[in-house]
């Protein structure tokens, strides 16, 4: 289908960050990079052997424990478990975080339709606005306007929606939300917003 079917009937689209406009593989593969880098710097010990190990064990368990997993296999002292949090917040990254190219597509013709983006991210905000600054928009930025649930109450409280709903002085039949997880699927359908997962556009 293509997009402009998805968004005719709508003035508004909302959408996460997260494995949703990009991979977030991508930031935090990076963090770990860095991490490593400042272990081999710190500690003397072998960056290539930690990213090596940390690359593999996020591909088969994701993100979850995984500096305790390598404090354990390398004997890091847990004080750098600080620094380690500390890089997902404010890391300056080798690479630019890239749109998925599909994604790029769709925003870049929702500004053409002249509708309006809406971003509601979820997570830490100084993390997530770290990424934003990171990513390449190719100049869509300027027609973003960002907020994050942390900031009203997590999903799948309506509170966020209806802030976005009142500022924008837009209508609940106005707005498409677009993301990728149940929670993003229970959230729409509990206001009673139409749903498009990320997954009709990949």
């Amino acid at each position: 289908m293509a997009f402009e079917e998805y968004i005719k009937n709508k003035k508004a689209i909302v959408l996460g960050l997260d494995n949703v406009l990009y991979p977030e593989k991508d930031y935090l593969l990076q963090v770990y990079y860095l991490f490593s880098e400042f272990m081999a710097y710190s500690e003397q010990l072998d960056a290539t052997k930690i990213i090596e190990f940390m690359q593999a064990e996020f591909a088969a368990n994701g993100s979850e424990g995984i500096f305790e997993k390598t404090a354990t296999k390398f004997n890091i002292p847990a004080k750098y478990k600080a620094n380690f949090d500390l890089l997902h917040q404010n890391a300056r990254l080798p690479l630019k975080l890239l749109l998925f190219q599909q994604m790029l597509s769709f925003l870049q013709e929702i500004v053409v339709e002249r509708k309006a983006i809406f971003l509601l991210v979820d997570g830490d905000p100084l993390q997530q606005i770290n990424k934003i600054k990171q990513t390449e928009w190719h100049g869509l930025e300027k027609y973003l306007k960002v907020y994050f649930t942390e900031e009203f109450a997590p999903k799948p409280s309506s509170k966020s929606i209806d802030f976005i709903l009142k500022e924008n002085k837009v209508e609940l039949n106005d707005i498409l939300i677009l993301g990728v997880s149940e929670l993003d699927r229970v959230f729409a359908a509990k206001i009673g917003v139409e749903f498009l997962s990320v997954a009709k556009l990949l």
